[in-house]
């Protein structure tokens, strides 16, 4: 069973002024299933909200963590969580 999980993961490195929220919500739509937000935050880091399949969360993770991102990702934090509904697609904020 593949049930749905919220994956909120906070990436550190030169992530702002590459694209790379724009490569994320390419990402997120190429996997499929996945609605949520890519944000740049004030102290240079990215925090990216996925809701959807848990594997399909793990799939963004993994790109985020080791993928061909824009930039340089130097960690991701993340964590864990039940899903809140309310997104209408991926969007870059």
């Amino acid at each position: 069973m593949n049930e749905d999980a919220r994956l909120t993961a906070w990436v550190r490195g030169r992530v702002q002024g590459v694209g790379f929220r724009w490569f994320t919500r390419a990402n997120a739509l190429e996997i499929g299933g996945l609605v949520g937000f890519a944000l740049n935050l004030d102290d240079g880091r990215v925090q990216v909200v996925a809701e959807g399949p848990r594997d399909k969360c793990h799939r963004l993770l993994q790109w985020l963590r080791e993928g061909d991102t824009p930039g340089r990702v130097d960690g991701v934090t993340e964590i864990w969580s039940v899903p809140r509904g309310g997104y209408d697609g991926f969007a870059i904020r």
